[in-house]
């Protein structure tokens, strides 16, 4: 039986002196590092953060607050419940009008604010909010609901630098606080994705299959050679995120490799909605689902289990499910992990605008996430 030729070249041939040379090692140290990111562009990214008030939760965060904080004011100058709403009335046109255009000139313009010095950063969007609140009260005077003096328009224009600045202070803080909560979340994710059982099963299927179907065993590698490098690989911003159809073809090369293990126990049915492909979601967001569903719904059972994946697009927000069969419990009890890490990295991203779900429902598991596009 002849041998395989290797690199293009037929048995017994000898390298050429370049691929004979020993490849220069690295010292351990560089290859091992968690911080090897560029510090310019990751110091750019945490300014981004930092400004990014583009998220449902936070505008209804600070349009709440600003109107608690207004009501309870004019709760204190008012005489009766009736001149109480009457003055609410006129200052919610100014409070939200200046509170929803200062949300919306930050959000458009945070790349170029984040490029800023330290110092501009607090400058200009506390001056905005004074602006915004100004505007706001040109706006209630344009729509006749009344006439302010120069001590009322010099207050306004005061508490909108003085909202500004607080909103401002809590996104830095909050910046601040995403930061290792995000570490701690990918740490969580690498401790989750590389199991050392799949790994060595994996590794025994590519070896019973190298004298068999050497094709199939290089395809086997290969699988799992991308899911390793996705998982190592830098994730870069949250709030950026990966494609839907990426996530998805990464799911089918885990599936493809636990095909090869459990054979016609294992049966994937997919719906795929090619409209919500381009949708944005976060980092290996699919493949720990679908892991899990492997795990518990066909490993424990004789005669395995159905796994299904459905996305769809619904308007503005896309739908992720994974389903599963249930049978048999699993030897081992899950910590979680993979759902907790799923639910962490959705609040980091999309804030209370994406929502997971899961739970058992007629014989099934089903993990349900919706998100905006």
């Amino acid at each position: 039986m002849a041998t395989k030729a290797t690199n293009g070249r037929s048995p017994g041939e000898d390298p050429p002196p370049s691929e004979s040379r020993p490849m220069p090692m690295q010292p351990a140290w560089e290859e091992t590092r968690l911080d090897a990111r560029p510090v310019g562009p990751s110091r750019l990214i945490d300014a981004q953060r930092r400004f990014d008030v583009c998220h449902v939760g936070l505008v209804l965060r600070a349009v709440l607050g600003v109107q608690l904080v207004l009501s309870l004011g004019l709760a204190m100058t008012s005489q009766t419940t009736a001149q109480w709403a009457w003055s609410m009335g006129g200052a919610s046109v100014a409070a939200l009008s200046g509170v929803l255009a200062w949300l919306l000139i930050v959000c458009a313009s945070k790349r170029w604010l984040a490029r800023l010095p330290e110092w501009a950063q607090w400058t200009l969007p506390i001056a905005l909010g004074a602006l915004c609140a100004h505007g706001g009260a040109q706006l209630l005077e344009a729509v006749d609901i009344g006439v302010l003096g120069v001590l009322q328009r010099t207050a306004a224009v005061l508490a909108g630098a003085l909202a500004a600045g607080m909103l401002l202070g809590w996104l830095k803080l909050r910046e601040r606080a995403q930061a290792p909560a995000d570490a701690l979340a990918r740490l969580v994710e690498l401790q989750s994705r590389i199991r050392p059982h799949f790994l060595f099963n994996t590794l025994n299927t590519a070896i019973a299959l190298v004298r068999v179907d050497p094709n199939r065993a290089e395809e086997v590698l290969e699988d799992l050679a991308e899911l390793f490098r996705v998982a190592l690989a830098d994730a870069g911003p949250t709030a950026e995120g990966v494609r839907l159809d990426q996530e998805v073809e990464l799911a089918r090369r885990y599936l493809a490799i636990e095909q090869l293990r459990f054979g016609d126990r294992l049966r994937v049915h997919w719906q795929l909605d090619p409209h919500a492909a381009e949708a944005r979601v976060p980092p290996l967001l699919l493949q720990p689902l679908v892991e899990n569903a492997v795990r518990h719904g066909v490993e424990p059972n004789d005669g395995g289990g159905d796994v299904d994946i459905v996305t769809r697009a619904r308007g503005s927000e896309i739908e992720i499910r994974v389903v599963n069969t249930v049978g048999l419990p699993t030897r081992g009890k899950g910590h979680g992990l993979a759902l907790r890490n799923v639910r962490q990295r959705l609040r980091l991203m999309h804030d209370v605008a994406a929502r997971l779900e899961a739970g058992p429902g007629q014989g099934r598991f089903v993990v349900r996430i919706v998100m905006p596009r």
